[in-house]
């Protein structure tokens, strides 16, 4: 029987070189515990005169990097093998000195909001180093209506560490104590897991997916009232939070923060509804060219055409993503290469690893990439993905340490572009039609489970937290019939929607981090726009895409993406992806024919 590899067998040429990154995490724990002791002589006393803020942002940069480096170090360590009790115990450590750090600083955006932002200008043309933190003080000051008293900041800042139990319960449940069971695959036992759930849900034999299928679902319907009950508490904390912040609610108190109207995420769910009738076109056409009599949602995944499934081995996957970025330039691809060479990425599954796939690193490190490669094509797409958020962060690190950590609203541009090129470069370098039928479809697929399905899990997500507002209990009943019926509608009459299908909301961690999702859609909207232009040669807005990684947070979201000539504000812009989406059906179309 197939079996997931221990830690200890991978050997370390597929590892990232994370564990390198401390020598010693109690000295480190004490030099940051030293750091906050310095800093908090400054409560009452910040903003006393031009040098002692400037001379207070320099200390409380110095201490954020340090903690920032530990704290990824350790989490880095866990997520690699969440079955080894001293990581968890390193994480947890990092997690109770963030919290500390967290408390401890409660003060300062009280006693910033106590002057008027005219004082701040007076002491940047006393002090001209103060210049560089201008735009971050002004972004503060925007939240003077939703600052409370430093004594009510205090208490709340405990209140919301606090929280975070029934996030950290599904990751048990979905990571570290998770045991799928087995599946039978070309006659042998294999065991289910996260990272080849995927590669199962595309296998030929409907038997095979089928019992992926189920084994997936039915291990969370086993558990769906505990799941429940975690995403019923984000929920209220998400409420509790609001309402003490005097937000009018918990979506626009999430949007705030990138200067966001509450028109985006909405205009997104509608216009995604008008278009659904796309979607419902396409999934008639995958049912009649998989020739099946009724279609249902483990048949979704499966790739169209006869082509047969590659075998990619990682440094075949790697020449693929270095040719298919090559419109991006040179020096794009010269410093991508880094990433190979330098130990940035944890290529394999083992057993405990997180499941899934993603980028993270600090001002102080590389962009370290978390993979979970299954030589697949599917995989292959993922590394792009992640490399785009490599890339993202470290040229966003010629930013000033302020202005480095660009916003999540911008963040998934950069993965879904590689991911857009890499599409094209697979599909101009097909050889056979059923190579072609492959990628268009990918592309396609790309469409709908990034701008279709996250749109529906956002559509989801405001959905349940309207519910909570008017007092309807959010059992799990509540939560998978409002999910279940959200599916048929955005699949519409061609597709069955199982009814195992109504627990799949139980599975997404995103859910955990509240209105997040409907940046993926919005991101891959964006991602075309620039893309489509980059493919024809269009080298201005090639540039003008290479100065939107360097950007980091400098300006709003929406402002830096303007740069880029795209508004994502604009319905016409949202309404680009569904041309683009109903063009591909029409490719394939006409390339079956």
């Amino acid at each position: 029987m197939e079996k997931e590899k221990l830690r200890s067998e991978i050997s370390d040429i597929y590892k990232w070189d994370a564990d390198t990154l401390v020598s010693n995490f109690d000295d480190c724990e004490v030099e940051i515990k030293d750091l906050l002791n310095e800093l908090i002589i400054y409560k009452g006393h910040i903003m006393d005169s031009a040098d002692s803020l400037f001379n207070f942002y320099q200390l409380e940069e110095k201490l954020n990097r340090k903690a920032d480096y530990l704290f990824m170090y350790a989490h880095l360590s866990y997520d690699v093998d969440t079955t080894n009790n001293d990581f968890r115990v390193l994480k947890m450590r990092a997690d109770k000195l963030m919290e500390n750090i967290s408390n401890t600083t409660s003060f300062v955006v009280p006693e910033l909001l106590d002057n008027d932002f005219t004082k701040v200008l007076d002491y940047i043309k006393e002090n001209s180093g103060l210049e560089k933190y201008k735009f971050d003080l002004e972004k503060i000051f925007r939240y003077k209506e939703h600052t409370l008293d430093k004594k009510s900041e205090e208490i709340i800042t405990k209140a919301i560490n606090t929280f975070g139990t029934g996030d950290e319960v599904f990751n048990n449940i979905d990571n570290t104590d998770i045991d799928l069971g087995t599946i039978i695959v070309d006659d042998e036992n294999v065991e289910l897991t996260h990272s080849n759930y995927i590669k199962y849900m595309n296998h030929k034999d409907r038997n095979v997916r089928i019992a992926a299928f189920e084994k997936m679902y039915d291990y969370f319907k086993k558990r769906i009232n505990a799941i429940a009950a975690c995403l019923k508490g984000k929920i209220k904390e998400d409420f509790f939070i609001s309402n003490v912040k005097k937000y009018n609610s918990p979506l626009e108190m999430s949007l705030y923060s990138d200067n966001i109207s509450l028109d985006v995420y909405k205009n997104l769910i509608e216009v995604t509804h008008d278009n659904l009738d796309k979607l419902h076109k396409y999934m008639l056409l995958r049912k009649e060219m998989l020739n099946l009599d009724e279609m249902h949602m483990y048949d979704i995944y499966l790739d169209l055409g006869n082509e047969e499934t590659k075998n990619i081995s990682f440094d075949e996957g790697k020449k693929i993503v270095l040719e298919a970025l090559a419109p991006l330039g040179e020096t794009y691809i010269k410093d991508l290469q880094q990433a190979f060479d330098e130990h940035w990425i944890d290529i394999y599954p083992n057993k405990g690893k997180k499941s899934g796939a993603y980028s993270w690193g600090c001002y102080d490190t590389k962009p370290y990439l978390l993979l979970n490669y299954n030589n697949t094509i599917d995989s292959v797409s993922t590394m792009a993905h992640e490399l785009g958020h490599s890339m993202h962060s470290y040229y966003s690190k010629t930013q000033d340490y302020t202005y480095h950590g660009y916003p999540i609203f911008l963040a998934e541009i950069a993965s879904t572009v590689n991911e857009v090129l890499l599409n094209d470069y697979l599909y101009k370098h097909a050889k056979t039609k059923d190579e072609k039928i492959l990628y268009i479809a990918d592309i396609l697929d790309k469409v709908r489970t990034t701008i279709y399905r996250q749109t529906q899990f956002a559509e989801f997500e405001m959905i349940m937290h309207d519910k909570e507002e008017k007092g309807i209990p959010l059992t799990s009943e509540e939560f998978s019939n409002t999910y279940y019926e959200l599916n048929k509608k955005y699949y519409g009459d061609n597709v069955i929607s199982d009814d195992l299908i109504r627990y799949e909301w139980a599975r997404i961690p995103h859910f955990y981090t509240s209105f997040y999702v409907y940046k993926y859609a919005t991101g891959l909207t964006s991602a075309l726009a620039i893309a489509s232009k980059i493919l024809k040669g269009n080298t201005l807005v090639r540039d003008q895409y290479l100065e939107f990684l360097h950007s980091g947070c400098k300006d709003y979201p929406l402002e830096i993406l303007k740069n880029t000539g795209v508004d994502i504000e604009n319905k016409e812009t949202l309404q680009k992806a569904f041309d683009f989406f109903d063009e591909k059906i029409k490719d394939l179309e006409e390339l079956i024919k």
